[in-house]
């Protein structure tokens, strides 16, 4: 009787270290990633500057990502359309369509759906670029060379992405609500201006800088896991494609997390 009790007994401590061995590796990561973006940030302020850098991550991040989230957004809207529309004519609720398009896209689905875009375009890049130096020691080189990594390779990405991505959503608001309009007046058989006048007495400022302010976080939050990923990143090809999907995979979640948290805070 005695040796059964006892490996239960062992086996009882056992999970429970398990348990204490998670946690304390979460928390330690998660200190890991705060040290490190607490570091960018003060590299963004703290002279010395890299414009070159700078207007290097704003083409690249902002500029090509144009295309993706355009078309993204674009389908999204008439889609938006086609659904709403199918399930308000059960309550004679069509006149609500227009509304509920522009609010959809402009507070949620255009900054969420643009994150995730640029977290799988944009955060995979950066996370296989800074890997990639890592693997081939070119980051040891710039501090041979007196470069600061943080103030080279992370200050200029994170300020670009936070900067870039709200003027991204901000066009993919407008092409996203473009394409509902697009549906319901060719398709749906909506009246032009009443379509518009309903759009425009719904919207208001809050939704379209909610929507931006979602977004500055998320290209926070995209730029920051690429950096972190990829400058501590394994060695060898499968460190860096280690790297790349963690990176994309971490800022999907926190995208979708922060989305929560920021929606309680602007409408709760």
């Amino acid at each position: 009787m005695t040796q059964p009790s006892q490996q239960n007994k062992a086996s009882s401590l056992n999970i429970f270290g398990l348990v204490g061995a998670a946690i304390l590796g979460f928390l330690e990561k998660t200190g890991n990633i705060s040290n490190f973006i607490g570091k960018g940030i003060y590299h963004i302020f703290a002279p010395p500057y890299f414009p070159s850098q700078l207007w290097r991550q704003f083409v690249d991040i902002g500029y090509y990502s144009l295309p993706v989230v355009g078309m993204t957004t674009l389908f999204t809207g008439m889609v938006l359309a086609l659904q709403s529309y199918t399930g308000f004519t059960r309550f004679n609720a069509e006149s609500a369509i227009a509304g509920v398009v522009v609010l959809s896209v402009t507070r949620e689905l255009a900054p969420v759906l643009a994150g995730l875009m640029v977290a799988g375009r944009v955060g995979a890049a950066i996370a296989a670029e800074i890997g990639t130096m890592r693997v081939t020691e070119q980051i040891d080189a710039l501090t041979t060379l007196s470069v600061n990594p943080y103030k080279y390779l992370i200050a200029p990405r994170v300020l670009a992405a936070t900067l870039t991505l709200p003027v991204l959503v901000l066009i993919g608001d407008i092409i996203g609500i473009y394409g509902g309009y697009i549906v319901a007046i060719y398709n749906l058989g909506f009246n032009p201006a009443s379509y518009l006048t309903q759009t425009w007495d719904v919207l208001t400022s809050m939704d379209v800088v909610s929507g931006l302010i979602k977004a500055a976080v998320f290209g926070f939050i995209v730029a920051a896991m690429g950096c972190y990923h990829g400058f501590n990143s394994g060695r060898g090809a499968q460190g860096v494609g280690a790297a790349t999907t963690n990176a994309v995979v971490s800022s999907s979640i926190l995208i979708l997390i922060f989305n929560y948290i920021l929606t309680q805070v602007f409408f709760s």
